[in-house]
């Protein structure tokens, strides 16, 4: 692959163009069924193919591909990440449509232990409050919340100050 030294106005995304949005992105798991029952009851992803060693999990408009055991010696190496992901190696954060009140007793009927926050942080859409939990695996996942703006100075009342080490 050619590696350019600077973009021409060529290559630039143009204005009138549609949005570019992220379509998939992809995780790993050490046991796949653990995987695809916890992304069910925890996320409400939708198991939309599951083989051996490769699953796809729906959640909204997006896609969630799961590399298992096995994966990286069966596909062509081209198809694969230079360094394949491992389980445990990402981290994901995920809109909560409500509250962050209600992730919060979401995650504990879930039996989810949340490893920080609620806090302060910076997402996507601007200003957020979130949580952070683990898959079975210790990938570290978020759900963030973007509080009306007459809530106050900190978004929601008791939330901890911003931290700068996760996320």
């Amino acid at each position: 692959m050619k590696k350019p030294t600077s973009l021409s106005a060529e290559c630039r995304v143009h204005s009138g163009q549609e949005p570019i949005s992220i379509d998939h992105v992809v995780i790993a798991s050490s046991d796949l069924e653990r995987s695809a029952a916890f992304y069910r009851e925890v996320l409400g992803v939708t198991v939309i193919s599951a083989t051996p060693n490769f699953h796809q999990y729906r959640l909204s408009g997006q896609m969630l591909n799961v590399h298992g055991p096995g994966l990286v010696d069966a596909t062509d190496p081209s198809m694969l990440a230079r360094l394949p992901v491992r389980p445990g190696g990402s981290d994901l954060c995920f809109r909560w449509p409500g509250d962050i009140a209600d992730a919060c007793a979401h995650l504990d009927r879930c039996g989810v232990v949340v490893q920080t926050g609620p806090c302060q942080r910076s997402g996507a859409r601007g200003a957020g409050v979130s949580v952070y939990f683990r898959d079975p695996d210790g990938t570290l996942l978020e759900f963030i919340t973007y509080p009306a703006e007459d809530r106050g100075a900190s978004g929601v009342p008791g939330v901890m100050a911003e931290s700068s080490d996760l996320g």
